[in-house]
Order: structure tokens, then C-alpha cells, then sequence
């Protein structure tokens, strides 16, 4: 009962997740609307010649022809028996919860686990999930599609989560929590997200160790204490990775094949910038530019999404209607990317 008592306002902050995620679709829902996704519907065209043909066989293809004239499937479908008991274990982490209500909750309840990996205080940290929830670029991200960079995304604060709690003294729960999100991160199959936030968190563990052998943590310190913490983050992070080394493998291999995979690093004084893989201006070609950092803490500071003028409905009620047809033709955006869903806003008021 006392355990229960502990527990009980946690278990409602979930719950409350729950709602929120829900009352923000429930138009939709409730209408039986459904969001259109370019890349969720291209990948369904990509994938539907091998769901056709396991609907008729009931055995997987790891081979596609109706994407570049053939290619295998460990991109487009990647599922392996292997992974079959972590995604059950997936699908219970998002009390099964329907699509795009899922992403939000398991955004919220992500970070609200960061925070209370910090030892914030329960209603900080609830005000603090929403806050991150809720900025621009993650629902941006679920309208285009790029669902699989959602998935990493919301799995990320949990992940450095166990590792708070490792280098915090906490070491089994560190562990568990580490290698519990490490394999639900790997198995998004979202590699480029992955190796992105091993920068912060290899930065943080820095801070962690020396806090720890300058005494800021009385009840963890000295180099005992660093050299376990260490070792209970890599044994979790090994088994995270093992628990999907299938699909690591073969996306390993198979990236010997493809343009994609090649270095685009080449030897001192050579006269191209790269002999293999793809253009340098190809790979940043959807980088933020240099002033659209300020979109952070400014809403639309290089315009809105890629869309035309005259879809905004404030700007037109003021506009001249003789002008309609050049409003169509003027789009919103003019930063430096080709084109954009919209900008990454956060909020300055976060940071007052």
C-alpha cells in the first residue's frame, strides 16, 4: 500500500500524458480524419509490393523491385523475429495507444522521466514535458512523415535518463532504464539521430565525472564511482545494441552498396573535395543556415512553411484581393534550405 501511495502520483502524471496526447487529436479522431503523410504515404508505395506478397505467402521478402529497379527491404521494411519480444515491449511503453496520439505521449513522457532522473519536482517536470513536447519541430516531423526520426527523438531523454542515474550513484536503475531505451532508440532505426546524440551525452558524462572527482556529489565521487558508472552504461548500451544487431548488421552491409554509405572524407590535397558518396551540398541541402538559428527563439524569422502567401488566412484578410494571383505565387518561407514544413521554434520564454 505505501509502495502504491509512492508510485500513485507518477502513475497519474502518465495518465495525464495520456489525456493530453488524446485531446490534442481528438478532433480528428473523432471525425475520422486522417493526416497525410508524403514520406508515410511514398514509403507505403515502396513497401506495398512486399506487403502483397506476405499477405499471400505469409513469408517476408527481403527483396522489393518497385524501388530503384530492385533493392533489398532492410530500409524500407526492416523486421526481424529477433526484435519481436522488444516491440511488444514497444508497444507496451505507448499503452497502445493509436498512431500520432502515441508519438505525443511518449514525447511527453520521455522527457518527463529526464526530469525526474534530474530530481526535479513533479509539477516542473510535468510543465517541463509539455514545454518540449510541444515545440514546433516535433509535430512538423509527424505532418511530413518522418516518423522513424520521431520514434528516436521521444526515445532519446529517457535514454540519458539512465545514464543520469548511473553517474547519479543510481546503478541498476541506471542500467536498466539505459539498456531498456537504447534498444527501444536502436531498434527506431534512425541511425543519424542515434549518433547525433552521442555528442551530448558523451559531453554531460564529462561534466558527470568531473563533478565527481572534484566532490560536488558527496554521495558519489572518486574514481571508484566513475569507473562503475562507466562500465553499467556500456554493459547497457551493448545490450541495447545486441537486442538489434540484426537490423545493425544488415544495414552495415548493405550500406557497402549504396552511394549513401561511402566516407566523404578524402586525402590531404587531392583536387576534389570527394571521389565517392554523395555531394557535400546534397548532404546539407536541409541544414538550418547560419541566421535561421534564431528561429529557436523567434518564431518564423525566415517565414513559415513552404507554402504559398495565399494560404495564410490572417495575412489575406488584410491583403488586396486584386493581388491574389501574386500572393499565389509568393511562398512564405526564404531561408536557405530548399524547402521546409516549417521552422524549429522552442520558445524564448523557456529560457526567461
Amino acid at each position: 500500500m505505501e509502495k502504491l501511495k509512492k508510485y500513485l502520483p507518477d502513475l497519474l502524471v502518465v495518465l495525464l500524458f495520456a489525456v493530453i496526447a488524446f485531446a490534442y487529436f481528438m478532433p480528428a479522431d473523432l471525425e475520422g480524419r486522417i493526416l497525410y503523410q508524403h514520406d508515410t504515404s511514398a514509403g507505403r508505395g515502396a513497401g506495398q509490393e512486399a506487403l502483397e506478397y506476405l499477405q499471400k505467402t505469409g513469408e517476408r521478402t527481403r527483396w522489393t523491385n518497385s524501388t530503384f529497379s530492385g533493392m533489398p527491404t532492410y530500409q524500407t521494411s526492416p523486421s526481424y523475429k529477433s526484435t519481436d519480444v522488444l516491440q511488444k515491449v514497444v508497444n507496451a511503453y505507448h499503452l497502445w495507444l493509436p498512431d500520432n496520439v502515441w508519438y505525443v505521449f511518449v514525447y511527453l513522457l520521455g522527457f518527463y522521466i529526464l526530469m525526474r532522473a534530474f530530481d526535479f519536482r513533479r509539477e516542473l517536470a510535468v510543465l517541463g514535458s509539455i514545454v518540449w513536447a510541444f515545440s514546433s519541430y516535433f509535430f512538423i516531423i509527424i505532418a511530413a512523415g518522418h516518423i522513424w526520426k520521431v520514434w528516436a527523438l521521444a526515445y532519446l531523454p529517457p535514454m540519458i535518463a539512465g545514464v543520469v542515474l548511473a553517474y547519479r550513484g543510481k546503478y541498476l536503475w541506471g542500467f536498466i532504464v539505459t539498456a531498456l531505451f537504447a534498444a527501444f532508440e536502436v531498434n527506431a532505426n534512425h541511425v543519424q539521430m542515434t549518433y547525433y546524440s552521442l555528442f551530448v551525452i558523451a559531453l554531460m558524462v564529462i561534466a558527470f565525472i568531473v563533478q565527481s572527482l572534484t566532490g560536488k556529489y558527496a554521495e558519489a565521487r572518486g574514481w571508484g564511482h566513475v569507473l562503475k558508472a562507466t562500465a553499467v552504461c556500456i554493459a547497457a548500451a551493448a545490450v541495447g545494441i545486441c537486442m538489434n544487431v540484426s537490423n545493425l548488421y544488415h544495414t552495415w552491409e548493405y550500406s557497402k552498396e549504396t552511394m549513401r554509405g561511402k566516407s566523404e572524407l578524402v586525402k590531404a590535397d587531392t583536387g576534389n573535395q570527394t571521389s565517392s558518396g554523395l555531394e557535400r551540398d546534397y548532404i546539407t541541402q536541409w541544414s538550418y543556415g547560419i541566421g535561421e538559428t534564431w528561429t529557436l527563439l523567434v518564431p518564423n524569422t525566415k517565414g513559415g512553411a513552404t507554402v504559398p502567401m495565399s494560404r495564410n488566412k490572417k495575412a489575406m484578410k488584410i491583403a488586396d484581393p486584386n493581388y491574389l494571383p501574386v500572393y499565389q505565387q509568393i511562398g512564405q518561407y526564404w531561408g536557405e534550405q530548399p524547402m521546409t514544413s516549417g521552422p524549429v521554434y522552442v520558445g524564448a520564454f523557456v529560457l526567461m
